[in-house]
């Protein structure tokens, strides 16, 4: 004998025209695609921005008013390096003439170095023509006798001596401009001979004789010139040296 139950099942009926699963629903229209939904308390409000009035108001155009400085009213490179050509000039040619040599309305109480690296380098050139290479000797010997006159002068000076050691390098590489010009001559004469020698000897005592006077004139000391002098002809002398040999 089976066990059997029935179950009764309730008709379905679908509305006219609607979903099966909303019955009993209201329907609402599809919105087309992209459309904005109405506004709500989290909507982001949409601001129009008009570029045109952005840039003509807020970025207003540069003005250059005509007292800016140019390029044209810059000073020239040397002048901002503290390199005075004119003054250079008027130093070196204060001791062309051997027989009289001119401070120049204090020309040289202001020290610089400019003009003795262009002789000392000139020097050294020309001895690298004649086939020797002497820029370090020269520059280390430059540097020596510097120390050596600056010394000897404020002992012999005492308190009276206002030398500095700044203005005494500066003294010693503008009265190089003998030894520079002797220096050019050696490469048209014979090296080690009688004229050589005769002719260095001469353009010594014209370097020891501008070295004294633009000394004494400068420091305004004019005691114990001689032995100014002395240190000053053993200074050139050994210049000379790498000239003759």
């Amino acid at each position: 004998m089976s066990n059997s139950k029935e179950f009764t099942v309730p008709p379905v009926i679908f509305p006219s025209g609607g979903n099966p699963g909303l019955s009993g629903t209201v329907q609402r229209r599809p919105t087309v695609p992209f459309q904005p939904r109405p506004n709500t308390s989290n909507a982001i409000p949409f601001m129009s921005f008009d570029v045109g009035a952005a840039t003509t108001s807020s970025f207003p155009a540069p003005h250059f008013t005509p007292s800016a400085p140019s390029f044209e009213d810059e000073p020239p490179l040397l002048e901002e390096l503290g390199i005075n050509t004119k003054q250079i000039w008027h130093k070196t040619t204060s001791i062309l003439n051997p027989f009289r040599v001119s401070n120049l309305n204090n020309l040289h109480d202001d020290a610089d170095l400019s003009g003795p690296v262009l002789l000392v380098m000139s020097f050294g050139l020309f001895q690298l023509l004649a086939g020797k290479i002497h820029f370090g000797i020269i520059l280390g010997w430059v540097t020596v006798s510097a120390l050596f006159l600056y010394v000897v002068f404020n002992m012999l000076a005492g308190r009276n001596g206002t030398l500095d050691l700044y203005r005494c390098v500066s003294l010693i590489g503008y009265c190089m401009l003998p030894m520079v010009i002797l220096s050019a001559l050696s490469l048209f004469l014979p090296q080690g001979g009688f004229a050589i020698s005769a002719v260095a000897v001469v353009f010594v005592i014209w370097s020891t004789r501008a070295c004294t006077t633009l000394l004494v004139q400068v420091a305004r000391w004019d005691e114990h010139r001689g032995l100014v002098g002395y240190v000053c002809f053993l200074i050139y002398t050994l210049f000379s040296l790498l000239v003759v040999f």
